[in-house]
Protein backbone atom coordinates (compact mmCIF):
# COMPACT_ATOMS: atom_id res chain seq x y z
CA UNK A 1 0.00 0.00 0.00
CA UNK A 2 1.38 3.43 -0.88
CA UNK A 3 2.32 5.99 1.75
CA UNK A 4 -0.72 7.93 2.88
CA UNK A 5 -3.12 5.21 1.70
CA UNK A 6 -5.39 3.15 3.84
CA UNK A 7 -8.02 0.46 3.43
CA UNK A 8 -11.54 1.68 3.99
CA UNK A 9 -14.94 0.09 3.84
CA UNK A 10 -16.40 0.88 0.43
CA UNK A 11 -19.90 -0.41 1.09
CA UNK A 12 -21.41 -3.71 2.27
CA UNK A 13 -18.15 -4.89 3.76
CA UNK A 14 -15.86 -4.74 0.75
CA UNK A 15 -12.49 -3.09 1.12
CA UNK A 16 -10.84 -0.63 -1.20
CA UNK A 17 -7.44 0.95 -1.13
CA UNK A 18 -7.51 4.70 -1.51
CA UNK A 19 -5.43 7.74 -0.73
CA UNK A 20 -8.64 9.63 0.03
CA UNK A 21 -10.01 8.76 3.48
CA UNK A 22 -13.47 9.86 2.51
CA UNK A 23 -15.66 6.82 1.90
CA UNK A 24 -18.15 5.48 4.39
CA UNK A 25 -19.84 2.10 4.54
CA UNK A 26 -22.65 3.55 2.42
CA UNK A 27 -21.42 5.57 -0.52
CA UNK A 28 -18.68 8.20 -0.67
CA UNK A 29 -18.36 11.08 1.76
CA UNK A 30 -18.07 14.72 0.64
CA UNK A 31 -16.01 16.22 -0.91
CA UNK A 32 -14.77 13.00 -2.55
CA UNK A 33 -18.31 12.14 -3.61
CA UNK A 34 -18.72 15.53 -5.29
CA UNK A 35 -15.51 15.17 -7.30
CA UNK A 36 -16.31 11.58 -8.30
CA UNK A 37 -19.81 12.57 -9.41
CA UNK A 38 -18.39 15.50 -11.37
CA UNK A 39 -16.30 13.00 -13.32
CA UNK A 40 -19.25 10.67 -13.91
CA UNK A 41 -21.48 13.54 -15.01
CA UNK A 42 -18.80 14.90 -17.35
CA UNK A 43 -18.80 11.54 -19.14
CA UNK A 44 -22.61 11.63 -19.39
CA UNK A 45 -22.48 15.15 -20.84
CA UNK A 46 -19.87 14.03 -23.38
CA UNK A 47 -21.88 10.99 -24.50
CA UNK A 48 -25.20 12.87 -24.72
CA UNK A 49 -23.62 15.77 -26.60
CA UNK A 50 -22.00 13.41 -29.08
CA UNK A 51 -25.37 11.85 -29.83
CA UNK A 52 -27.34 15.10 -30.05
CA UNK A 53 -24.94 17.10 -32.26
CA UNK A 54 -24.20 14.43 -34.87
CA UNK A 55 -27.43 14.86 -36.84
CA UNK A 56 -26.65 18.50 -37.58
CA UNK A 57 -23.26 17.59 -39.04
CA UNK A 58 -24.53 14.95 -41.49
CA UNK A 59 -25.31 17.33 -44.39
CA UNK A 60 -21.87 18.97 -44.07
CA UNK A 61 -20.13 15.57 -43.94
CA UNK A 62 -22.06 14.46 -47.04
CA UNK A 63 -20.87 17.57 -48.88
CA UNK A 64 -17.24 17.23 -47.78
CA UNK A 65 -16.99 13.54 -48.71
CA UNK A 66 -19.18 13.93 -51.84
CA UNK A 67 -21.58 11.19 -50.80
CA UNK A 68 -25.36 10.87 -50.60
CA UNK A 69 -27.30 11.89 -47.53
CA UNK A 70 -28.45 8.29 -47.12
CA UNK A 71 -24.84 7.11 -46.84
CA UNK A 72 -24.18 9.41 -43.87
CA UNK A 73 -26.83 7.61 -41.82
CA UNK A 74 -24.28 4.83 -41.33
CA UNK A 75 -22.47 7.23 -39.00
CA UNK A 76 -25.51 7.00 -36.71
CA UNK A 77 -26.21 3.31 -37.33
CA UNK A 78 -22.64 2.11 -36.69
CA UNK A 79 -22.55 3.99 -33.38
CA UNK A 80 -25.90 2.59 -32.25
CA UNK A 81 -25.08 -0.98 -33.29
CA UNK A 82 -21.86 -0.88 -31.23
CA UNK A 83 -23.84 0.27 -28.19
CA UNK A 84 -26.50 -2.42 -28.64
CA UNK A 85 -23.87 -5.14 -29.05
CA UNK A 86 -21.75 -4.04 -26.10
CA UNK A 87 -24.06 -3.03 -23.26
CA UNK A 88 -24.73 -6.35 -21.53
CA UNK A 89 -21.32 -7.99 -22.20
CA UNK A 90 -19.55 -4.89 -20.86
CA UNK A 91 -21.76 -4.77 -17.77
CA UNK A 92 -20.78 -8.43 -17.19
CA UNK A 93 -17.12 -7.45 -17.65
CA UNK A 94 -17.67 -4.83 -14.96
CA UNK A 95 -18.80 -7.53 -12.54
CA UNK A 96 -15.80 -9.67 -13.51
CA UNK A 97 -12.97 -7.10 -13.49
CA UNK A 98 -14.49 -4.16 -11.59
CA UNK A 99 -16.79 -1.35 -12.67
CA UNK A 100 -14.05 1.26 -12.29
CA UNK A 101 -11.75 -0.51 -14.75
CA UNK A 102 -14.45 -0.94 -17.40
CA UNK A 103 -15.64 2.65 -16.99
CA UNK A 104 -12.18 4.17 -17.34
CA UNK A 105 -11.36 1.90 -20.28
CA UNK A 106 -14.56 3.02 -22.00
CA UNK A 107 -13.68 6.67 -21.43
CA UNK A 108 -10.21 6.19 -22.89
CA UNK A 109 -11.59 4.34 -25.94
CA UNK A 110 -14.19 7.06 -26.51
CA UNK A 111 -11.59 9.84 -26.40
CA UNK A 112 -9.15 8.05 -28.73
CA UNK A 113 -11.94 7.19 -31.17
CA UNK A 114 -13.06 10.84 -31.14
CA UNK A 115 -9.59 11.82 -32.37
CA UNK A 116 -9.88 9.15 -35.08
CA UNK A 117 -13.25 10.57 -36.14
CA UNK A 118 -11.83 14.08 -36.33
CA UNK A 119 -8.96 13.07 -38.64
CA UNK A 120 -11.00 10.70 -40.85
CA UNK A 121 -10.57 11.21 -44.58
CA UNK A 122 -13.53 9.16 -45.84
CA UNK A 123 -16.92 7.83 -44.85
CA UNK A 124 -15.69 4.26 -44.27
CA UNK A 125 -12.92 5.45 -41.94
CA UNK A 126 -15.31 7.75 -40.08
CA UNK A 127 -17.97 5.03 -39.72
CA UNK A 128 -15.31 2.65 -38.38
CA UNK A 129 -14.18 5.09 -35.71
CA UNK A 130 -17.84 5.81 -34.90
CA UNK A 131 -18.25 2.08 -34.21
CA UNK A 132 -15.24 2.14 -31.87
CA UNK A 133 -16.63 5.28 -30.26
CA UNK A 134 -19.91 3.42 -29.72
CA UNK A 135 -18.05 0.63 -27.92
CA UNK A 136 -16.53 3.22 -25.59
CA UNK A 137 -19.96 4.76 -25.01
CA UNK A 138 -21.38 1.28 -24.30
CA UNK A 139 -18.74 0.72 -21.61
CA UNK A 140 -19.61 4.06 -20.00
CA UNK A 141 -23.36 3.42 -20.15
CA UNK A 142 -23.10 -0.23 -19.07
CA UNK A 143 -21.64 0.52 -15.63
CA UNK A 144 -22.61 4.17 -15.09
CA UNK A 145 -25.63 3.18 -13.01
CA UNK A 146 -23.48 0.87 -10.85
CA UNK A 147 -20.93 3.66 -10.35
CA UNK A 148 -23.71 6.03 -9.29
CA UNK A 149 -25.14 3.48 -6.88
CA UNK A 150 -21.74 3.06 -5.22
CA UNK A 151 -21.03 6.80 -5.05
CA UNK A 152 -24.33 7.87 -3.45
CA UNK A 153 -25.46 6.86 0.04
CA UNK A 154 -28.56 4.67 -0.27
CA UNK A 155 -30.72 7.35 1.34
CA UNK A 156 -29.72 9.87 -1.34
CA UNK A 157 -29.63 7.58 -4.38
CA UNK A 158 -33.05 8.58 -5.68
CA UNK A 159 -32.02 12.23 -5.49
CA UNK A 160 -28.84 11.44 -7.39
CA UNK A 161 -30.87 9.70 -10.11
CA UNK A 162 -32.95 12.86 -10.38
CA UNK A 163 -29.80 14.95 -10.84
CA UNK A 164 -28.76 12.52 -13.58
CA UNK A 165 -32.04 13.12 -15.39
CA UNK A 166 -31.54 16.90 -15.13
CA UNK A 167 -28.05 16.66 -16.64
CA UNK A 168 -29.13 14.37 -19.48
CA UNK A 169 -32.17 16.50 -20.35
CA UNK A 170 -30.27 19.78 -20.05
CA UNK A 171 -27.43 18.53 -22.22
CA UNK A 172 -29.86 17.19 -24.81
CA UNK A 173 -31.54 20.60 -24.94
CA UNK A 174 -28.23 22.45 -25.25
CA UNK A 175 -26.70 20.06 -27.81
CA UNK A 176 -28.28 21.28 -31.09
CA UNK A 177 -27.78 25.01 -30.36
CA UNK A 178 -24.18 24.34 -29.32
CA UNK A 179 -23.56 22.31 -32.47
CA UNK A 180 -25.02 25.09 -34.58
CA UNK A 181 -22.74 27.60 -32.87
CA UNK A 182 -19.61 25.48 -33.40
CA UNK A 183 -20.46 24.75 -37.04
CA UNK A 184 -21.00 28.46 -37.68
CA UNK A 185 -17.27 29.16 -37.31
CA UNK A 186 -15.56 25.74 -37.60
CA UNK A 187 -15.82 22.51 -39.57
CA UNK A 188 -17.41 19.26 -38.37
CA UNK A 189 -14.20 17.69 -36.88
CA UNK A 190 -14.47 20.19 -34.02
CA UNK A 191 -17.64 18.39 -32.87
CA UNK A 192 -15.46 15.36 -32.11
CA UNK A 193 -12.48 17.28 -30.74
CA UNK A 194 -14.60 18.89 -28.00
CA UNK A 195 -14.77 15.41 -26.48
CA UNK A 196 -11.05 15.56 -25.63
CA UNK A 197 -11.07 18.08 -22.76
CA UNK A 198 -14.36 16.75 -21.37
CA UNK A 199 -13.27 13.12 -21.61
CA UNK A 200 -9.81 13.70 -20.15
CA UNK A 201 -11.25 15.73 -17.25
CA UNK A 202 -13.75 12.95 -16.56
CA UNK A 203 -11.04 10.30 -16.71
CA UNK A 204 -8.84 12.24 -14.31
CA UNK A 205 -11.63 12.79 -11.78
CA UNK A 206 -13.00 9.26 -11.87
CA UNK A 207 -9.51 7.72 -11.69
CA UNK A 208 -8.52 9.87 -8.73
CA UNK A 209 -11.75 10.00 -6.74
CA UNK A 210 -13.89 7.07 -7.94
CA UNK A 211 -14.54 4.02 -5.79
CA UNK A 212 -12.75 0.82 -6.77
CA UNK A 213 -15.01 -2.09 -5.88
CA UNK A 214 -13.46 -5.55 -6.23
CA UNK A 215 -14.76 -7.97 -8.84
CA UNK A 216 -18.11 -9.58 -8.02
CA UNK A 217 -17.27 -12.88 -9.75
CA UNK A 218 -14.25 -14.77 -11.05
CA UNK A 219 -15.94 -15.99 -14.23
CA UNK A 220 -16.97 -14.43 -17.53
CA UNK A 221 -19.19 -16.18 -20.09
CA UNK A 222 -17.35 -15.53 -23.36
CA UNK A 223 -19.74 -17.65 -25.43
CA UNK A 224 -22.72 -15.84 -23.92
CA UNK A 225 -21.08 -12.49 -24.66
CA UNK A 226 -20.56 -13.50 -28.30
CA UNK A 227 -24.16 -14.72 -28.65
CA UNK A 228 -25.42 -11.51 -27.07
CA UNK A 229 -23.34 -9.20 -29.27
CA UNK A 230 -24.11 -10.97 -32.56
CA UNK A 231 -27.82 -11.55 -31.86
CA UNK A 232 -28.50 -7.99 -30.72
CA UNK A 233 -26.38 -6.56 -33.53
CA UNK A 234 -28.12 -8.68 -36.18
CA UNK A 235 -31.60 -7.78 -34.93
CA UNK A 236 -30.74 -4.07 -34.83
CA UNK A 237 -29.14 -4.23 -38.28
CA UNK A 238 -32.16 -6.05 -39.70
CA UNK A 239 -34.50 -3.40 -38.31
CA UNK A 240 -32.24 -0.67 -39.68
CA UNK A 241 -32.21 -2.30 -43.12
CA UNK A 242 -36.01 -2.40 -43.14
CA UNK A 243 -36.19 1.28 -42.18
CA UNK A 244 -33.76 2.30 -44.93
CA UNK A 245 -35.58 0.33 -47.63
CA UNK A 246 -32.94 -2.36 -48.14
CA UNK A 247 -33.91 -5.60 -49.90
CA UNK A 248 -36.43 -7.37 -47.67
CA UNK A 249 -34.73 -10.74 -48.07
CA UNK A 250 -31.46 -9.38 -46.67
CA UNK A 251 -33.21 -7.67 -43.77
CA UNK A 252 -35.19 -10.83 -43.05
CA UNK A 253 -31.92 -12.81 -43.04
CA UNK A 254 -30.40 -10.54 -40.40
CA UNK A 255 -33.56 -10.75 -38.29
CA UNK A 256 -33.75 -14.54 -38.57
CA UNK A 257 -30.11 -15.03 -37.57
CA UNK A 258 -30.51 -12.56 -34.72
CA UNK A 259 -33.66 -14.23 -33.36
CA UNK A 260 -32.17 -17.75 -33.57
CA UNK A 261 -29.01 -16.66 -31.73
CA UNK A 262 -31.12 -14.79 -29.17
CA UNK A 263 -33.10 -17.96 -28.47
CA UNK A 264 -29.81 -19.82 -28.00
CA UNK A 265 -28.66 -17.08 -25.61
CA UNK A 266 -31.94 -17.27 -23.69
CA UNK A 267 -31.63 -21.04 -23.36
CA UNK A 268 -28.02 -20.75 -22.19
CA UNK A 269 -28.88 -18.00 -19.69
CA UNK A 270 -31.65 -20.10 -18.10
CA UNK A 271 -29.01 -22.61 -16.91
CA UNK A 272 -26.65 -20.06 -15.35
CA UNK A 273 -26.52 -18.47 -11.92
CA UNK A 274 -25.15 -15.15 -13.26
CA UNK A 275 -26.34 -15.15 -16.88
CA UNK A 276 -25.02 -12.79 -19.55
CA UNK A 277 -28.63 -11.96 -20.40
CA UNK A 278 -29.73 -11.10 -16.83
CA UNK A 279 -33.02 -12.99 -16.79
CA UNK A 280 -32.42 -13.61 -13.08
CA UNK A 281 -33.38 -9.98 -12.46
CA UNK A 282 -36.83 -10.59 -13.96
CA UNK A 283 -37.64 -12.70 -10.90
CA UNK A 284 -38.06 -9.42 -9.07
CA UNK A 285 -41.60 -8.34 -9.96
CA UNK A 286 -40.85 -4.62 -9.57
CA UNK A 287 -37.86 -4.89 -11.90
CA UNK A 288 -39.81 -6.76 -14.58
CA UNK A 289 -42.52 -4.08 -14.57
CA UNK A 290 -39.94 -1.27 -14.56
CA UNK A 291 -38.18 -2.78 -17.59
CA UNK A 292 -41.45 -3.11 -19.50
CA UNK A 293 -42.48 0.44 -18.69
CA UNK A 294 -39.07 1.77 -19.75
CA UNK A 295 -39.11 0.03 -23.15
CA UNK A 296 -42.64 1.25 -23.95
CA UNK A 297 -41.97 4.79 -22.66
CA UNK A 298 -38.82 5.30 -24.72
CA UNK A 299 -40.50 3.79 -27.78
CA UNK A 300 -43.29 6.35 -27.35
CA UNK A 301 -40.80 9.18 -26.96
CA UNK A 302 -38.96 8.17 -30.13
CA UNK A 303 -42.26 8.09 -32.07
CA UNK A 304 -42.80 11.68 -30.94
CA UNK A 305 -39.29 12.95 -31.68
CA UNK A 306 -39.13 11.44 -35.16
CA UNK A 307 -42.66 12.36 -36.24
CA UNK A 308 -42.95 15.87 -34.86
CA UNK A 309 -40.43 17.61 -37.20
CA UNK A 310 -42.25 16.17 -40.24
CA UNK A 311 -45.60 17.20 -38.79
CA UNK A 312 -44.43 20.74 -38.07
CA UNK A 313 -42.66 21.35 -41.38
CA UNK A 314 -44.78 19.42 -43.88
CA UNK A 315 -48.27 19.64 -42.37
CA UNK A 316 -48.32 22.74 -40.18
CA UNK A 317 -45.87 24.70 -42.40
CA UNK A 318 -43.76 25.78 -39.43
CA UNK A 319 -40.41 27.38 -40.45
CA UNK A 320 -37.48 25.00 -40.07
CA UNK A 321 -35.69 27.49 -37.79
CA UNK A 322 -38.58 27.32 -35.31
CA UNK A 323 -38.72 23.52 -35.11
CA UNK A 324 -35.73 23.27 -32.77
CA UNK A 325 -37.23 25.87 -30.45
CA UNK A 326 -40.51 23.94 -30.31
CA UNK A 327 -38.64 20.78 -29.30
CA UNK A 328 -36.81 22.50 -26.44
CA UNK A 329 -39.73 22.53 -23.94
CA UNK A 330 -39.61 18.70 -23.80
CA UNK A 331 -36.11 18.29 -22.30
CA UNK A 332 -36.48 21.56 -20.35
CA UNK A 333 -39.62 20.28 -18.60
CA UNK A 334 -37.95 16.92 -17.92
CA UNK A 335 -35.05 18.77 -16.27
CA UNK A 336 -37.43 20.84 -14.13
CA UNK A 337 -39.74 18.03 -13.00
CA UNK A 338 -37.13 15.30 -12.43
CA UNK A 339 -35.73 16.66 -9.13
CA UNK A 340 -39.22 16.79 -7.61
CA UNK A 341 -39.97 13.27 -8.81
CA UNK A 342 -36.63 12.07 -7.42
CA UNK A 343 -37.45 13.37 -3.93
CA UNK A 344 -40.70 11.41 -4.02
CA UNK A 345 -39.29 8.28 -5.68
CA UNK A 346 -39.15 6.26 -2.45
CA UNK A 347 -42.78 6.89 -1.48
CA UNK A 348 -45.20 3.98 -1.64
CA UNK A 349 -47.25 5.75 -4.29
CA UNK A 350 -44.26 6.46 -6.58
CA UNK A 351 -45.57 3.91 -9.08
CA UNK A 352 -48.84 5.81 -9.29
CA UNK A 353 -46.89 9.03 -9.88
CA UNK A 354 -44.91 7.37 -12.69
CA UNK A 355 -48.08 6.08 -14.28
CA UNK A 356 -49.75 9.49 -14.02
CA UNK A 357 -46.74 11.14 -15.64
CA UNK A 358 -46.88 8.76 -18.60
CA UNK A 359 -50.63 9.24 -18.89
CA UNK A 360 -49.99 12.98 -19.12
CA UNK A 361 -47.40 12.37 -21.86
CA UNK A 362 -49.88 10.13 -23.72
CA UNK A 363 -52.55 12.85 -23.59
CA UNK A 364 -50.02 15.41 -24.89
CA UNK A 365 -49.04 13.21 -27.85
CA UNK A 366 -52.67 12.51 -28.63
CA UNK A 367 -53.45 16.23 -28.50
CA UNK A 368 -50.66 17.00 -30.98
CA UNK A 369 -51.99 14.38 -33.37
CA UNK A 370 -55.59 15.61 -32.98
CA UNK A 371 -54.64 19.25 -33.60
CA UNK A 372 -52.38 18.46 -36.56
CA UNK A 373 -54.78 19.70 -39.26
CA UNK A 374 -56.03 22.70 -37.26
CA UNK A 375 -52.83 24.77 -37.41
CA UNK A 376 -52.63 25.52 -33.66
CA UNK A 377 -50.54 28.48 -32.45
CA UNK A 378 -46.87 27.74 -31.89
CA UNK A 379 -47.27 28.71 -28.24
CA UNK A 380 -49.88 25.96 -27.85
CA UNK A 381 -47.53 23.39 -29.39
CA UNK A 382 -44.76 24.50 -27.03
CA UNK A 383 -47.10 24.20 -24.03
CA UNK A 384 -48.12 20.68 -25.07
CA UNK A 385 -44.46 19.68 -25.43
CA UNK A 386 -43.79 21.06 -21.95
CA UNK A 387 -46.65 18.97 -20.52
CA UNK A 388 -45.22 15.90 -22.25
CA UNK A 389 -41.77 16.62 -20.80
CA UNK A 390 -43.21 17.13 -17.31
CA UNK A 391 -44.91 13.74 -17.60
CA UNK A 392 -41.66 12.05 -18.60
CA UNK A 393 -39.84 13.75 -15.74
CA UNK A 394 -42.36 12.35 -13.25
CA UNK A 395 -41.81 8.88 -14.71
CA UNK A 396 -38.08 8.58 -15.30
CA UNK A 397 -36.54 9.22 -11.88
CA UNK A 398 -38.82 6.83 -9.92
CA UNK A 399 -38.54 4.15 -12.60
CA UNK A 400 -34.74 4.42 -12.79
CA UNK A 401 -34.66 4.29 -8.99
CA UNK A 402 -36.44 0.92 -9.09
CA UNK A 403 -34.17 -0.45 -11.86
CA UNK A 404 -30.94 0.49 -10.08
CA UNK A 405 -31.87 -0.09 -6.44
CA UNK A 406 -34.00 -3.24 -6.48
CA UNK A 407 -31.32 -5.58 -7.83
CA UNK A 408 -28.83 -7.08 -5.34
CA UNK A 409 -25.67 -5.00 -4.98
CA UNK A 410 -23.54 -7.79 -6.43
CA UNK A 411 -25.65 -7.55 -9.61
CA UNK A 412 -25.42 -3.75 -9.84
CA UNK A 413 -23.54 -4.05 -13.13
CA UNK A 414 -26.24 -6.21 -14.71
CA UNK A 415 -28.90 -3.83 -13.40
CA UNK A 416 -27.13 -0.82 -14.96
CA UNK A 417 -26.70 -2.72 -18.23
CA UNK A 418 -30.39 -3.62 -18.30
CA UNK A 419 -31.39 -0.01 -17.61
CA UNK A 420 -29.40 1.17 -20.63
CA UNK A 421 -30.51 -1.78 -22.78
CA UNK A 422 -34.20 -1.06 -22.10
CA UNK A 423 -33.69 2.54 -23.16
CA UNK A 424 -31.90 1.60 -26.40
CA UNK A 425 -34.37 -1.20 -27.15
CA UNK A 426 -37.29 1.17 -26.67
CA UNK A 427 -35.72 3.81 -28.89
CA UNK A 428 -35.08 1.18 -31.59
CA UNK A 429 -38.68 -0.06 -31.48
CA UNK A 430 -39.99 3.50 -31.58
CA UNK A 431 -37.75 4.42 -34.52
CA UNK A 432 -38.98 1.35 -36.44
CA UNK A 433 -42.64 2.21 -35.76
CA UNK A 434 -42.13 5.84 -36.76
CA UNK A 435 -40.23 4.89 -39.92
CA UNK A 436 -42.99 2.51 -40.97
CA UNK A 437 -45.62 5.19 -40.34
CA UNK A 438 -43.65 7.84 -42.22
CA UNK A 439 -43.85 5.79 -45.39
CA UNK A 440 -47.32 7.37 -45.61
CA UNK A 441 -46.35 11.01 -46.34
CA UNK A 442 -49.68 12.63 -45.51
CA UNK A 443 -50.91 10.70 -42.48
CA UNK A 444 -47.60 9.14 -41.34
CA UNK A 445 -46.60 11.73 -38.71
CA UNK A 446 -50.08 11.69 -37.17
CA UNK A 447 -50.14 7.88 -37.09
CA UNK A 448 -46.72 7.89 -35.41
CA UNK A 449 -47.98 10.30 -32.74
CA UNK A 450 -51.05 8.18 -32.08
CA UNK A 451 -48.80 5.11 -31.83
CA UNK A 452 -46.62 7.00 -29.35
CA UNK A 453 -49.68 7.96 -27.34
CA UNK A 454 -50.81 4.33 -27.22
CA UNK A 455 -47.36 3.11 -26.16
CA UNK A 456 -47.22 5.74 -23.43
CA UNK A 457 -50.60 4.56 -22.11
CA UNK A 458 -49.36 0.95 -22.06
CA UNK A 459 -46.23 2.12 -20.22
CA UNK A 460 -48.44 4.00 -17.73
CA UNK A 461 -50.41 0.86 -16.93
CA UNK A 462 -47.22 -1.16 -16.49
CA UNK A 463 -45.61 1.52 -14.30
CA UNK A 464 -48.74 1.68 -12.14
CA UNK A 465 -48.58 -2.09 -11.66
CA UNK A 466 -45.11 -2.06 -10.11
Amino acid sequence: MTVGSRAVNGGNGFAVTTSHPSSSGDGLLPPRRHWALAGLWAAIIMAVLDGSVMNLALPIIARDFTISSASTTWLITSYQIAIVMGLLPLSALGERFGYHQVYCSGLAIFVVASIGCAVSTGIAMLAGFRFVQGLGAAAIMAVNGAQMRLAWPSGLLSRGIGYNAVIVAGTAAAGPPLAGLLLSFADWPLLFLVNLPIGLASLLLVTHFGLRRPAETSTFDGIGALLNAVSFGAIFLGCSELVHGAPQLRAAGFLLVGLLLFLALLRRSARQERPMLPIDLFRFRRLAFAYGASVCAFAAQMCLLLALPFLLVDTMRVPVAAVGLLLLPLPAAIALSSPLAARLADRRWAGLMSGAGLALAAIAMGALAFLADQAPPLSQIAAIMALCGAGYGLFQSPNNNVMLRTAPLERAGAAAGMQATCRVAGQTVGALIAALALHLPQSGPVLSLYAGSGLALIAALIARGR
